[in-house]
This record gives C-alpha cells, sequence and structure tokens, in this order.
C-alpha cells in the first residue's frame, strides 16, 4: 500500500485508523464518502479487504499509529533551541515518550494537577512513520524506508523538564502526544508549513525546510544505537512559538499536506 507514481511524480495516499461498532479498523481513504478497510496496518503490508465504510459508520477516529517504539528530537530547530536558552545541537538530541501517551484527534489533552505541573506548553511537529526494518542505515535507505507523514503533539510540562534536568516525566504523561488525524505516504517533506493555534491564535508558524537534521538523518542516527521497527513513530521537533495550555483551551496543530490535528484540553480531577 505504499504511494502509487504516474508519469513519475508521487501520488499521496492518506492512511487513517477508526473504530467501528465491529472494533478498530485501519483504513485507506478513498473518493467521496467511502474508507477502504485494511487487514492489519498499511506499513506491514496490509492489503484492502474489499469492505468499504460510509464516514458516517465511524464511531471514533483513533489515532492512525501503533508503535512499539515512540523516539522524539529535541531542538530540531534552531530558533526554538535559542528561545528557550539552549544550545543549538551538533547531533540529534534523542528521547523517548512511551506509547500510553498516545492520544486520539479529537482527543482531550489533560492537564496534572498544579501540585505536579503548572507550565505545560504545546510543541506542534512532523512524525515520521517507519516503514521497513532499519539497523546501521544510511540516509538513502533511510528515506526509502520512510512509510509516511504524521501530526503530533509533542506535550511539555516545562516546569518539570527545567526541574529534572531529563525529559521523561515532562513528554511522557498521559495524553501528551496527540498523534493524526492521518498518516500521509507519498509527501515530499522538505519543506512544509507548520503551524499551532490556540483558540484560533497563530502560535507558532515554522517550516520542515529549517530542521537542522532532516528525516532520513535523523533516522540513520537512530538507527546507528537501535533497530527502527516498521509502524515506529519518529518526532522531529519543534519550531519556535511554543506556549502554555489551560484548561478549556483548543488546540490546532497543523502541517501541509497532512491536515489539522485538532484538541481540547482539559485538567485531571
Amino acid at each position: 500500500m505504499r504511494e502509487q507514481r504516474v508519469g513519475g511524480a508521487a501520488m499521496t495516499r492518506r492512511f487513517g485508523r477508526v473504530r467501528t461498532a465491529s472494533g478498530a479498523v485501519f483504513h485507506v481513504e478513498h473518493e467521496g464518502e467511502e474508507l477502504c478497510v485494511l487487514e492489519r496496518a498499511p506499513w506491514l503490508g496490509g492489503e484492502a479487504t474489499g469492505e468499504r465504510l460510509a464516514r458516517s459508520m465511524v464511531a471514533r477516529h483513533l489515532a492512525p499509529v501503533e508503535p512499539r517504539k515512540i523516539v522524539c528530537v529535541g531542538r530540531n530547530y534552531a530558533a526554538h533551541a535559542r528561545e528557550l536558552g539552549n544550545e543549538v545541537p551538533e547531533e540529534p538530541l534523542l528521547f523517548f515518550k512511551p506509547t500510553t501517551s498516545l492520544l486520539d484527534p479529537g482527543g482531550t489533552i489533560v492537564l496534572p494537577p498544579r501540585e505536579l505541573s503548572e507550565r505545560v506548553e504545546h510543541e506542534v511537529e512532523l512524525g515520521v512513520v517507519v516503514g521497513e526494518v532499519l539497523f546501521g542505515a544510511d540516509r538513502a535507505a533511510c528515506a526509502a524506508a520512510i512509510f509516511g507523514y504524521t501530526i503530533v503533539g509533542d506535550i511539555t510540562a516545562r516546569d518539570l523538564q527545567r526541574r529534572d534536568k531529563q525529559w521523561t516525566r515532562a513528554k511522557g504523561i498521559d495524553t501528551f502526544c496527540p498523534v493524526g488525524p492521518v498518516v500521509v505516504a507519498g509527501l515530499e517533506a522538505s519543506s512544509l508549513g507548520v503551524r499551532a493555534r490556540v483558540d484560533g491564535e497563530l502560535r507558532q508558524d515554522g517550516n520542515t525546510a529549517n530542521m537542522l537534521f532532516s528525516p532520513p538523518e535523523l533516522l540513520s542516527f537512530i538507527s546507528q544505537a537501535m533497530t527502527l521497527e516498521p509502524g515506529d513513530l519518529v518526532v522531529t521537533g519543534t519550531p519556535e512559538g511554543v506556549g502554555p495550555l489551560a484548561p478549556g483551551n483548543r488546540l490546532e496543530l497543523e502541517i501541509d499536506g497532512i491536515g489539522v490535528l485538532a484538541l481540547d484540553v482539559g485538567v485531571r480531577h
């Protein structure tokens, strides 16, 4: 289910995951209001079952990924590193998010109690979905192994990040990794607008062209240390303009060619 080519040009395909009355299924978007159901995840070679799903039959849109690993990259935009008073890294700075932090499109980012964190911020990022096993791979092999791209929110408890001196708690809280709304295969990602809005106010307005390390470079760097597997999610860093979230906010994360990931913000009671 990789991208199709017509006359040498790539055509994008949009893959999602939804919950219906019979359970969760992956799908590829079809013309009109129909979704084509896949037998399994597309990066695992899932083929169409022949079943068509009307959008009206969808009970809920789910995060379009089921990664075994979520590998994230810090300070991959120089302006963002500087806005937080940090040095620009000479090589990719890696950290993990647990899979329990995943959040579906349209879901609610749940802020922790104030005694745990008083400053939670948004970060909009391009997510890379791995399509092949990679270990010790060069950049060319990694570029060919990218299945597609999605939108990721790297939600961060900034005060915890500064206090802990490392990022596991600050970025690993449940609901702090919203993903979606779809994974797009065949997308040229070298120059995509990346934006975040809070209650309609534009906060972040960057471009993937300003990454310090491109997606193939990141995958190659990561694969020198650990095996990347089909379906793994690599989160590539955020542009400048990060800011606070408060209960009741509406957060919209947008990347050209992918769409808008819309989320609510609530608080843990």
